[in-house]
């Protein structure tokens, strides 16, 4: 009987705990606590891997800044797409020889540093960044290896604001390179927001980092639901090509 007594309150407790654990507050409030951790964990990642790099590179060379992170993520957590997916991304800018590149999600600069470095000289690059901290940081690093500001500039906004902003920087000129590793979840909306502007060269290529995610699963079943639109090409580690087949004219001959 003492046994019953003692479980009945216990397990109204637990039907209250779950019920909270269900309610929208709740949700609400573990979205801004984890939002609040993850921000909190990246300004540190940001500063400390921008240190390292900014202390121990040999300035204004970018092969020495690009070694300088590897050296970094060889014994630190990193946002850093890393040599392997960065030789991957190599590939697909000296084969494509883009003028108008758009990167959203500048992290550390690393990305940056690779693309600029195989840019055609009138190439230029866009990059965006929500965190002020982490554009600030990521810019510095990219003027360390040696770029100048007329061959990129840092857009310190969310994705949605840089994209229907962009006819202002990129003029008629549509974008031949998309490199996407910033939210996964906002892959597709992004993708949608660049096609309706009408902002794509007729064969822009888009990489999507972190593909395998399920925040990515949108974008995945919405571009494969769509082969006269789009086709899928290599995927190395979760950086995947996709190709759009639907754009602006082709750019003209150099």
């Amino acid at each position: 009987m003492s046994l019953l007594v003692f479980s009945v309150p216990l397990l109204l407790v637990v039907a209250v705990m779950k019920a909270l654990s269900r309610s929208p507050l709740s949700a609400l409030c573990r979205q801004v606590y984890s939002g609040i951790l993850k921000l909190s964990h990246r300004k540190v990642c940001v500063s400390s891997t921008h240190a390292f790099v900014f202390s121990n590179c040999t300035h204004g060379q970018a092969q020495s800044v690009l070694l300088t992170f590897d050296l970094y993520s060889t014994t630190h957590a990193s946002s850093n797409i890393g040599p392997q997916k960065g030789t991957f991304l190599d590939e697909i800018v000296a084969r494509e020889a883009p003028l108008r590149v758009l990167e959203l999600g500048t992290h550390c600069g690393y990305a940056s540093v690779r693309i600029l470095r195989l840019l055609p000289p009138s190439g230029k690059l866009l990059t965006v960044e929500l965190d002020p901290l982490t554009a600030d940081r990521g810019e510095e690093i990219i003027l360390v290896a040696g770029f100048k500001n007329q061959q990129f500039q840092v857009l310190t906004c969310s994705s949605a604001e840089a994209i229907s902003s962009l006819r202002s920087h990129t003029g008629n000129d549509g974008l031949d390179l998309v490199l996407m590793d910033h939210d996964p979840e906002l892959y597709l909306q992004d993708l949608l927001a660049l096609q309706r502007g009408n902002l794509l060269s007729s064969s822009c290529v888009v990489l999507i980092n972190r593909a395998l995610t399920p925040g990515a699963r949108d974008l995945l079943e919405h571009v494969t639901a769509r082969p006269q639109s789009f086709s899928v090409g290599r995927q190395l580690h979760g950086l995947m090509e996709i190709r759009c087949h639907t754009g602006m004219s082709p750019k003209p001959q150099n």
